[in-house]
């Protein structure tokens, strides 16, 4: 697996590209949020953990670029800032995961995994054009979900199940696909995780025009309220 960091503190760079070594994991480095579009393009990597903290653009401007550019590359945003405000506005500017430092080593090489895992799982076919349910709407180039205009503000968790509905209005999706997609490699959660999602997700929805279902035996749906 190959993976961009770009992250400007020397010690970081050398501890993280060390530590993903031993665990085949091929690390980029970059240091200048100037250049890291660039060497993304050229890189062509399976994951990039972004910094927000960046000398002469910042990762939230980096992250803007990149998608702007086409780039659909999963990234998980590497935070000193502590605030759910500061996150979300990563996750809603196209970010797929966040990670607060400092961090655990293993934790960090989950999430890098969990991210390659889901954005393969969710394959090709998903194309770029955008999917409106009731009053949201999803927009595949930024991977942010809309309602009236302005961002939903979702976690990570939220954000990929209702994505994975969205792409399948009307449609149920089932419990267990739902989990391979909300928790990719998890294996210590068990299958009733999904359900305090959907709980958390349905609450988010009221409102929206959208309105998530439970079919028994068949899973969940997203369909537009009468």
């Amino acid at each position: 697996m190959k993976l961009l960091l770009v992250e400007d503190d020397p010690s970081m760079q050398v501890t993280l590209q060390r530590a993903l070594a031993r665990s085949k994991i091929d690390v980029r480095i970059c240091g200048d949020g100037a250049l890291a579009v660039e060497q993304w393009r050229e890189l062509e990597p399976d994951v990039v953990a972004l910094d927000l903290s960046l000398p002469n653009l910042d990762g939230l401007q980096v992250l803007a670029q990149a998608r702007a550019a086409g780039l659909r590359t999963p990234v998980l945003l590497l935070t000193a800032r502590g605030t759910v405000g500061d996150r979300i506005m990563g996750l809603n500017a196209g970010a797929d995961d966040y990670l607060p430092k400092p961090f655990d080593l293993d934790e960090l090489e989950a999430r890098i995994r969990a991210l390659r895992r889901r954005h393969q799982n969710a394959g090709p076919d998903m194309g770029l054009n955008p999917q409106e349910v009731g009053g949201l709407r999803f927009e595949p180039e930024s991977g942010a979900v809309y309602h009236r205009g302005g961002i939903l503000e979702l976690t990570p968790r939220e954000l990929a199940l209702l994505k994975a509905l969205m792409m399948k209005p009307g449609h149920a999706v089932s419990k267990e696909r739902l989990f391979e997609l909300v928790f990719p490699g998890e294996t210590d959660v068990q299958y009733e995780a999904v359900e305090v999602v959907v709980y958390r997700l349905r609450k988010k929805l009221a409102g929206t025009g959208a309105a998530l279902m439970t079919l028994r035996g068949l899973g969940y749906l997203l369909r537009a309220e009468p």
